[in-house]
């Protein structure tokens, strides 16, 4: 097999093991290395392929163990955070800005056909909480759809192994995901980009009244670390209508007029909008804002540090 049609077979697959590694990882940055990896792993082993399974299953095997292999060098620890909830609050337990590396992703970056359920901030934070094997067992069996069979084979373990597993991550992610997860409805376009227009409009204007009348009762709000001006080691996290909107008062209504430029955009097939703050005349990237959305009301913003701009092919000064 020559680079051409080692190529031929291959690149058509670089979008969905992308986005493999991406879910396994948390991060774009490096689920984009690990797909480099995958390619070289697979062009070296080019003459062991005899076939017998297809390429992508053969290119998912090489993905994987690449992930692990990683893991295996770089070993992480999600922070245990013990932060409060917002009264009656259905969200996650933990916010996705409590995963530190997590990077969130601009939609033309994933693919149309993939669910997305699978790529949601939320799935994808509670999967760093589960052990890297759990976390193999898991997006094989209930994402990617492999049977436990298949799933042993690529993990070198046995189809019991594979099913001990996978009930026990299932259990794992049960307590990291929202309650009514399942629940959520997906609203349609122009609802969404009414509730986005409307908090824009809001939040741009510094509007109390109007900020409150877009975000629900039990809106929750976090912030990576360094993201929106928070620079601590440990995220930020708060709940509840009024909460927010104190912490949210420093720049809306502090004492030096900070006039914000905001613009929508789509991350993990959702809503999100990102932020330009004016200093010295211009307006600087300040964060980019995730939206979940109920209804009419935006029920959680997680804001993610400048850095991830260029990937959704915003700039970084207006």
């Amino acid at each position: 097999m020559d680079e051409t049609e080692f190529a031929e077979l291959t690149e058509q697959h670089r979008r969905e093991l992308r986005v493999h590694c991406y879910r396994f990882l948390g991060s774009l940055d490096e689920a984009e290395d690990l797909v480099q990896e995958t390619f070289l792993r697979a062009w070296r082993g080019r003459e062991q392929y005899a076939g017998r399974a297809s390429v992508r299953a053969w290119l998912y095997k090489i993905a994987t163990n690449a992930c692990l292999d990683f893991l295996d060098r770089t070993p992480r620890v999600v922070p245990s955070v013990d932060l409060p909830v917002a009264s009656g609050s259905h969200l996650a337990p933990r916010p996705a800005a409590a995963v530190p590396w997590l990077q969130p992703a601009p939609d033309d970056l994933l693919d149309a056909a993939i669910a997305r359920e699978t790529v949601e901030l939320a799935f994808l934070a509670a999967l760093q909480y589960l052990s890297p094997r759990q976390r193999a067992v898991l997006i094989l069996r209930d994402v990617v759809g492999w049977s436990a069979k298949e799933t042993a084979a690529a993990l070198e373990t046995t189809p019991a192994s594979v099913s001990s597993s996978l009930q026990r991550a299932r259990a794992e992610l049960k307590e990291q995901l929202p309650a009514r997860r399942t629940e959520w409805r997906v609203e349609s376009s122009s609802e969404e980009r009414a509730v986005v227009s409307r908090y824009i409009a809001a939040i741009t204007a510094a509007d109390d009244t109007a900020i409150a009348a877009v975000l629900s009762d039990d809106v929750r709000c976090s912030h990576q670390p360094g993201a929106g001006g928070h620079d601590g080691p440990e995220p930020t996290w708060y709940g509840g209508l009024a909460t927010v909107l104190e912490g949210w008062a420093p720049v809306l209504h502090g004492p030096v007029s900070m006039e914000l430029r905001m613009r929508p955009t789509r991350a993990n097939g959702g809503p999100a909008v990102a932020t330009y703050l004016r200093h010295d005349g211009r307006f600087h990237a300040f964060g980019l804002n995730a939206l979940s959305i109920d209804g009419d009301r935006v029920t959680e913003v997680t804001t993610f540090v400048p850095a991830v701009f260029p990937s959704f092919g915003l700039p970084m000064e207006l």
